[in-house]
């Protein structure tokens, strides 16, 4: 790929929803060289998510646990 098409795909990746989407195209659809990039940006989106919830969790239940407390 060419500085051109690198530079149209970083500007594709901050378009909210679209970028999510084209990971999902890039990442699954023909071989293209952005199939690398595009499922390792899905791996870490989703490892992301899944810490949020861990800690969000957490903190939710060590909030209702000092509630209960009180």
């Amino acid at each position: 790929m060419s500085v051109g098409e690198w530079l149209i795909t970083m500007l594709i990746m901050i378009i909210p929803i679209v970028n999510i989407v084209m990971l999902f195209v890039w990442g699954f659809g023909n071989a293209d060289s952005r199939r690398n990039y595009a499922r390792a940006s899905l791996i870490w989106m989703a490892i992301c998510i899944l810490l949020g919830i861990l800690f969000y969790g957490a903190m939710f239940a060590i909030f209702f646990n000092f509630m209960r407390i009180n």
